[in-house]
């Protein structure tokens, strides 16, 4: 990662003292661009939207040590809504349990005012971004599934639970779709497990293009997948069954313009999350795996249905 120049980085100075010049006088010194605003504008509305769209380069938090209930509350929000921004501690208290104490509820640094000069802010800042990225990148790295790069089931359950607390607070609803991908068994039996990752490597990438972008998509193990539609627009009409017939064009193009590679198939099974029930991401895996599990049955007795239909029709004819 390459870290900008102080000159292009930006900060937030968030300060529960009117009297922060100090700090700020420090930050104009380093060259750093600095927005200041008091404890109470971290509830604003507008100033939310600019933590979360990444405008900040860092969060300087000027508060006492060690942390209160409050204080900690404040240091988790800012956390929340700028997962990507460092936060810098500033602090009078030099005593290493409450330097522990700020690290571990998500300080990247604590400084001592006083003790604290232009050049190690600078430094400060610099080094905090980079940690910051690195640890961000290990934390993408664990959610990923290895083979097919979308998420696994522990960056599925992470993200899915971060929607579920969304939609309870805007009362809006979403899909929880659980895929099963059929045949696996035969495309590792008669063309090699070699042919089978590829085949999931394909439907991975199906699935991501298939679903938006706001879209979870993750593999769950084996040859399940589970995806969430966190756009609105999928909930409005109440029934998931558009979701699944775009998968199934999908599907079916896939197939069509790959018709020398094993062909894809899935089973799916679709529930939808009502902000105003107390149901669990448990539950509702539950409940579309056992839906899943029921089409399932149904397509295979179709396909008996229409094998001996076709066998019939054979034999009549000779």
């Amino acid at each position: 990662m390459h870290i900008p120049p102080a000159s292009r980085l930006h900060v937030l100075l968030v300060s529960d003292d009117s009297e922060s010049h100090d700090i700020q006088n420090i930050v104009r010194t380093a060259g750093i661009s600095m927005e200041a605003f008091p404890l109470a504008a971290l509830e604003d509305a507008n100033l939310h939207s600019r933590l979360e769209t990444g405008v900040f380069d860092a969060v300087l938090l000027d508060i006492s040590l060690p942390l209160n209930k409050d204080e900690q509350y404040i240091l988790s929000r800012l956390r929340q809504r700028a997962p990507d921004a460092p936060i810098l501690v500033f602090s009078d208290c030099d005593d290493d349990d409450a330097t522990l104490q700020a690290v571990r509820e998500g300080a990247q640094d604590c400084l001592i005012k006083g003790a604290c000069g232009a050049r190690l802010l600078k430094r400060a800042v610099r080094y905090a971004i980079e940690r910051n990225h690195m640890q961000a990148t290990l934390r993408a790295l664990s959610f990923l599934d290895d083979l097919t790069g979308v998420y696994n089931r522990r960056g599925f359950s992470t993200l899915a639970q971060h929607q579920i607390r969304i939609a309870r607070r805007r009362h809006t609803g979403f899909f929880l779709i659980f895929i099963d991908f059929d045949g696996m068994k035969q495309i590792n039996d008669s063309a090699g497990h070699i042919a089978g990752d590829q085949a999931l490597i394909a439907f991975s990438q199906l699935l991501s293009f298939t679903f938006r972008g706001s879209d979870i998509v993750a593999r769950m193990g084996g040859d399940e997948f589970a995806v969430i539609t966190c756009d609105n627009d999928d909930a409005i009409s109440g029934s998931a069954a558009p979701i699944v017939a775009r998968l199934e064009n999908a599907i079916r193009r896939h197939n069509e313009r790959h018709f020398d590679e094993p062909p894809l198939s899935v089973s799916c099974g679709a529930v939808f999350f009502n902000p105003s029930e107390s149901k669990t991401l448990d539950q509702m895996l539950e409940e579309a795996d056992r839906i899943m599990y029921a089409n399932k049955r149904q397509k295979k007795a179709r396909l008996r249905e229409e094998i001996a239909q076709a066998q019939s029709l054979i034999l009549a004819t000779t």
